[in-house]
């Protein structure tokens, strides 16, 4: 058997802001942006170099996904950017305006920190130990 998680949905406000955030703050590729029809898209993200799993930026529409925007998770931290240098792309990150809610640490399993997205969705930066 061989499966893997394609897509993770993440409620966004607006697709353009969205990819502006994505794609010019974080460094994601664009993957697809597809128009299907009435104000709908499928737009999908990923970091450069990402052989798995995608970002779908799902624009919310009713009233219960805007307000799930920016906290899916209840305050949690919702995902993990993998990285091979941390330090790396701690300083790109953080020249391109990136806001980090705490100092990087080291832990048993690898250098974190974690960072907001433009809609407060929390995420680690994390650079496992090999």
């Amino acid at each position: 058997m061989n499966q893997r998680i394609g897509y993770v949905a993440l409620l966004v406000r607006d697709y353009d802001e969205a990819l502006a955030f994505y794609t010019g703050v974080l460094g994601f590729d664009l993957i697809e942006d597809t128009a299907l029809g009435g104000g709908k898209r499928w737009v999908l993200v990923a970091p450069p170099g990402n052989g798995g799993t995608c970002l779908l930026l799902a624009k919310a529409t009713t009233p219960e996904q805007i307000a799930r925007i920016g906290d899916q998770t209840g305050g949690r931290v919702f995902l993990f950017l993998h990285t091979d240098d941390f330090w790396r792309d701690y300083h790109a990150l953080r020249a391109r305006g990136l806001q980090f809610t705490e100092e990087p640490r080291r832990e048993s399993y690898g250098t974190v920190a974690i960072f907001v997205d433009l809609y407060g969705n929390r995420w680690d930066l994390l650079e496992l130990k090999t």
